[in-house]
């Protein structure tokens, strides 16, 4: 999933930086799942720094030509890749639309909000891969409104099996800037963590549903 290791460094890099990711193995996080997890991570903190959100732009946006070719439409899943998908949709010169998690219960219901032609190639953004679920679910209702969907880029994956297993069972493909195993390297490398904090990290990823320190 991961192109380029220099970009996977980067992007871990900048979001520790700026603390879009936040690493914390002895005082876990409460995911809305019941998981308790050393790491948490919001990208929506990317757009409040223009040099980041800049770099993001432009490697996604590389990454989405080269492997997919130009698309028609970029679609952002909502709503954490809605600015970020629009920013690579400028970057690329191309409309944008995004798809909400279900249609809409009032107006004309609409689940996804722009103009989209049946047969436009579309290239999908999201902004973390999780489990896959919500960002294929948005992958199966632009293809049932007609759409050619190429592929996804996201920004970060926590890459966990049921994720590689989930986008291989719907054929889709999935490119990321940067990955867990590429964060903990540079979060090592940069003195966020130490080696005993690696190895609690590690545990987790292996089984995230079960782990508690």
């Amino acid at each position: 999933m991961i192109l380029n290791k220099d970009t996977a460094k980067k992007t871990a890099e900048l979001l520790l930086q700026i603390k879009a990711i936040k690493l914390s193995p002895t005082e876990p996080f409460n995911w809305a799942s019941g998981w308790k997890s050393p790491i948490y991570c919001d990208n929506r903190v990317t757009l409040s720094y223009p040099s980041v959100r800049v770099f993001l732009k432009e490697e996604i946006a590389k990454i989405a030509e080269l492997e997919y070719g130009k698309p028609d439409v970029i679609a952002g899943v909502a709503t954490g890749a809605i600015a970020i998908g629009v920013l690579v949709a400028q970057e690329l010169g191309v409309p944008f639309i995004y798809v909400r998690p279900e249609p809409k219960k009032h107006g004309r219901k609409n689940q996804i909000e722009g103009h989209l032609e049946s047969g436009q190639n579309v290239v999908v953004i999201e902004d973390l891969i999780s489990t896959g679920n919500s960002s294929l679910n948005a992958v199966a209702a632009l293809k049932e409104a007609g759409a050619v969907v190429k592929g996804m880029v996201a920004i970060f994956s926590y890459g966990f099996d049921v994720a590689t297993k989930n986008f291989e069972e719907k054929n889709v493909n999935l490119k990321t800037l940067s990955n867990y195993e590429n964060l903990l390297e540079q979060a090592l490398d940069s003195n966020y963590i130490s080696e005993k904090e690696l190895l609690t990290l590690q545990q987790w990823r292996a089984n995230p549903s079960e782990w508690n320190i």
